[in-house]
């Protein structure tokens, strides 16, 4: 399976009156996001289900990415993709997905970057997704322990 991992694009400012829950993306962050999915979809990306947080930015950015790379399912929501969530909770709901030839998690930090790592079995390794970064990740069996194949990163400065 080929796992696509997409953080959130730039979204309203924490705290005040907004609920951080409800934050949405910003111009700006449409604008870099847009980029690397652009990017993406020259690249041959065209997952067949986009599964996302159900905080609004990420919502948002996974409508982005199922409209940009031409998804025919409906975006899936689920809490496992909060920030808060663990990698080994994420690797159980993908291991239902494991009939799928290619998936697209939209997400936040710190889990997408922890989540890389424990991907590709390196649990240990240190990153830093920025802001609509994706990473793409090869996985070849579901049992155990992952130990996926990093296949590329992209950020926005990269797509610009």
């Amino acid at each position: 399976m080929r796992i696509y991992l997409l953080r959130h694009g730039i979204a309203e400012d924490a705290g005040g009156r907004i609920p951080d829950f409800k934050r949405e993306l910003t111009g700006e962050g449409r604008k870099k996001l847009n980029a690397v999915l652009r990017m993406a979809r020259r690249a041959g990306v065209q997952p067949e289900l986009v599964v996302t947080s159900p905080l609004v930015r990420a919502v948002q950015t996974a409508e982005m990415a199922r409209e940009v790379l031409q998804v025919e399912a409906p975006v899936q929501e689920t809490h496992v993709l909060e920030p808060e969530s663990s990698p080994r909770q994420v690797w159980g709901e993908l291991s239902g997905l494991r009939n799928l030839d290619s998936v697209l998690l939209a997400g936040h930090e710190p889990l997408l970057s922890s989540l890389t790592a424990y991907l590709l079995g390196a649990p240990s390794l240190q990153l830093h997704m920025a802001k609509a970064a994706m990473v793409a990740i090869e996985i070849e069996s579901f049992r155990g322990e992952p130990h996926g194949i990093l296949r590329w990163m992209v950020t926005p400065k990269l797509a610009d």
